[in-house]
């Protein structure tokens, strides 16, 4: 599978984190432009690529993951505003390289992305 793709592990609870909002946005200076949303699966992974590898053009993205919502779903009991309502990730990427893949592994109050395999 080329292109970007992303799954989230829910650390608090030791499992994947299903049913997470996730937007894609291109950035152009100060503009953003909304590419893809799309829900994660059961297993914390997303059924098709956010984007695909023959739409990726040389630039920077960002990576809008709704956490604060999926532990809220979750029950547990966060403060309001939540600490981690939203993660944002920005990133670049360049046609040249044919997979990008951004885990992210989340708890209500840290998370750790990086370029997977």
């Amino acid at each position: 599978m080329g292109g970007l793709t992303t799954h989230i592990l829910d650390l608090t609870h030791g499992c994947p984190a299903s049913q997470v909002s996730i937007e894609l946005f291109e950035l152009n200076g100060p503009e953003k432009r909304l590419l893809n949303s799309a829900r994660t699966n059961s297993d914390g992974r997303l059924d098709a690529p956010l984007l695909s590898s023959d739409l990726v053009r040389k630039g920077e993205y960002e990576l809008l993951f709704y956490i604060g919502d999926y532990f809220k779903e979750k029950g547990l009991q966060l403060s309001e505003p939540a600490f981690l309502e939203k993660v944002s990730v920005r990133i670049g990427l360049d046609p040249s390289s044919l997979h990008y893949h951004v885990p992210l592994l989340v708890s209500p109050w840290g998370y750790q992305v990086y370029r997977g395999s």
